[in-house]
């Protein structure tokens, strides 16, 4: 049985999942490369229009494993492999959480778009409970996310938030009963009904002006805008309404 794995519930629509069960979705060298390579396929495959990230029924995914992270020096953790590829992902990526996201599974949870999330879930920096600083972007996307206080609090102390927590901090977009995966995957294949051209270019904008400053992210946001006159999309998007119809999007 393969530790990442990808499936295609729905058109439009890929989930990889972490399948690690014994070691509660443990994140080693192998799944962090499996899961970029994950990435990179669904990018180039023109049949995706979003992306689901989910771990188990119980558990997301604990963190590094610490198997192998124990046996390094430090030559061996600058060497370590670590990956933004769902930060860097064209494509929508929406996390679907159900249980424990702790250390750098809540890392990846941070790196996309948005979070659904179930009741059971829990959401943790642990790091500074063994020693250690996060290691996957943590310490600069989580202030992002719910403010230097909040993030400071939950990087400091290593301690849990729950998903009805995280929500009102901002940090989760809806809080499910059952299974995080089914709204996930309904929100997904609605982003995938989109025109594709201008859900990339919406998420292209947002990720690099949020790191500008503000005029530099407005200018960003109007070349964007200017660059959807040149699709066959927003035409279509015209016409629909003109005439009455549903479009009928090609992600041209």
């Amino acid at each position: 049985m393969a530790v990442v794995e990808i499936d295609r519930p729905r058109d439009g629509v890929a989930i990889i999942r972490l399948n690690r069960p014994e070691v509660r979705n443990a994140l080693n060298t192998e799944v962090r490369e499996l899961l970029a390579a994950a990435v990179e396929e669904l990018n180039r495959d023109d049949d995706v229009g979003a992306i689901v990230l989910t771990g188990g029924d119980t558990v997301f995914a604990v963190g590094a494993d610490l198997g192998e992270q124990a046996g390094r020096d430090v030559v061996g953790a600058i060497r370590a492999y670590t990956h933004q590829a769902f930060w860097y992902s064209g494509k929508p990526v929406i996390a679907a959480v159900n249980g424990d996201a702790f250390g750098g599974g809540n890392e990846f949870i941070l790196q996309c778009d948005f979070v659904i999330a179930a009741e059971n879930a829990r959401f943790a920096q642990t790091e500074v409970t063994i020693g250690l600083v996060p290691g996957g972007g943590a310490t600069q996307r989580l202030p992002r996310a719910i403010g230097r206080q909040n993030a400071m609090y939950a990087l400091l102390t290593g301690a849990p938030m729950s998903a009805d927590d995280a929500h009102r901090l901002g940090y989760v977009s809806e809080v499910v009963a059952g299974n995080a995966v089914d709204r996930a995957v309904e929100l997904a294949a609605l982003i995938a009904s989109r025109p594709r051209l201008a859900v990339r270019q919406i998420k292209e904008v947002v990720r690099l002006g949020l790191d500008t400053s503000f005029e530099a992210g407005i200018a960003l946001e109007r070349r964007g805008y200017q660059l959807m006159f040149g699709t066959h999309d927003l035409r279509e998007g015209f016409a629909s309404i003109q005439e009455g119809r549903p479009p009928k999007f090609t992600g041209d």
